[in-house]
């Protein structure tokens, strides 16, 4: 029986000075890794007001530019009226001086001079003034209109047509699922040292069943705590992203040193 115990023994301890080895001279470090998008970006407004139109939903496609979100402003809207009717107003009076003349008898004769300089200056002034202030009103109401800041798909949209949106409050989310990295989960902060950035990478991906090829193109420079133990993020990019793959699917990534 005890010829038996120290056999299994010496087995067991010679398994695990041949795994340890293999470890030491595989030079890898392996950890988990969650799939999501290189860009997400949240939007909101600067200024609060009611919803007037949402032109878009979840799962569309959006280009930079587009219109995403409007809101309701009435009061903007008629100060940009009031703003270029008083511009248009002063321009025209700037305009004026410029070719206006001013009758003027000197010794008994009738001179048609042109308007004083000053008088060409105070309606430049105020013709600048009212385009500065036209300006601002057109500033403020294109903040009303929220704009698509980078092709991307609607990941979420947080609102609806008459709902009051807050100041700063998210409203929309933005993320280039055409372009899906991956951002380990569970990367040792004893393992970390060993990772280069451009380091290859083997990616397993589980929903596939499939390896495919990446590398590291970031690592955070900040640990996080995740179940009592420290680790940090590493990024990692794949060489060509497969197809049907999907933001939040898990793999087993496997990093050269």
């Amino acid at each position: 029986m005890k010829r038996l115990y120290r056999s299994v023994l010496l087995t067991a301890l010679l398994a695990l000075i041949v795994t340890s080895g293999f470890a030491a001279q595989d030079g890898t470090v392996v950890a988990s890794a969650v799939v999501v998008p290189a860009q997400i970006t949240r939007l909101s407004f600067l200024t609060s007001a009611l919803v007037k139109e949402v032109s878009v939903k979840e799962g569309d496609d959006v280009t930079a530019g587009q219109t995403l979100v409007t809101l309701n402003t009435p009061d903007l809207e008629y100060n940009l009226v009031a703003a270029q009717e008083a511009f248009r107003s002063r321009q025209a009076y700037a305009e004026l001086q410029r070719y206006k003349r001013v009758l003027d008898i000197r010794k008994g004769k009738k001179f048609w001079d042109v308007v004083p300089p000053e008088v060409r200056q105070i309606a430049d002034a105020e013709a600048l003034s009212a385009q500065a202030a036209l300006e601002i009103v057109q500033a403020s109401l294109a903040e009303t209109t929220l704009i698509s800041p980078l092709n991307a798909n609607v990941a979420a949209v947080d609102i609806i047509p008459g709902e009051f949106v807050k100041e700063n409050q998210v409203v929309i989310t933005l993320a280039t699922l055409n372009a899906l990295q991956l951002e380990t989960t569970d990367l040792s902060e004893r393992d970390i040292p060993k990772v280069k950035v451009g380091a290859p990478v083997d990616i397993f991906v589980e929903a596939f069943n499939e390896n495919f090829t990446g590398k590291v193109v970031g690592i955070s420079p900040k640990a996080d705590t995740v179940g009592g133990d420290v680790v940090f993020k590493v990024t990692i990019a794949f060489d060509r992203q497969p197809q049907n793959l999907m933001w939040g699917m898990t793999a087993e990534v496997t990093i050269e040193e």
